[in-house]
């Protein structure tokens, strides 16, 4: 197998990755009080778009914004407290540059991994890992 063979496949195997970031674009928060509780009501949706699993979201909103919270029955995150759209927005492009967005090539073709205990964030785009804080 020559180069040019070589290079054929590579380019054969390589995943078609269309424009850049301006392709991913993540939902604004849609927010509203009840009570003493925000209610999340596109959490699923931002959920879907991030390609993560809504617990592990959930668990990060909470961490981030030192609350406690649950996912209800129709998908919404329910926050107890009350929280601005800026900051649930904040702290959601936190979890995209942790979680999401590949620290090499900037694209959010990427999976949580785990591997001997630890979570990695593995790019499906340009293949490199990263560590993630879990």
């Amino acid at each position: 197998m020559d180069y040019d063979d070589m290079l054929d496949r590579a380019i054969s195997e390589t995943p078609d990755i269309e424009g850049g970031n301006e392709r991913f674009d993540v939902p604004d928060p849609d927010i509203r009080q009840e009570g003493n509780v925000t209610v999340y009501e596109n959490f699923q949706t931002t959920v879907d778009r991030l390609g993560r699993e809504d617990g592990h979201v959930v668990k990060f909103l909470q961490n981030e914004l030192g609350t406690s919270g649950h996912i209800d029955e129709s998908g919404r995150a329910r926050l107890t407290g009350s929280f601005s759209e800026r900051r649930i927005s904040e702290a959601i492009d936190a979890y995209v540059s942790e979680f999401v967005l590949c620290s090499e090539c900037g694209l959010p073709d990427t999976k949580l991994i785990r591997e001997k205990g630890a979570v990695l964030l593995q790019c499906e785009a340009c293949g490199a890992r990263s560590s993630t804080s879990g």
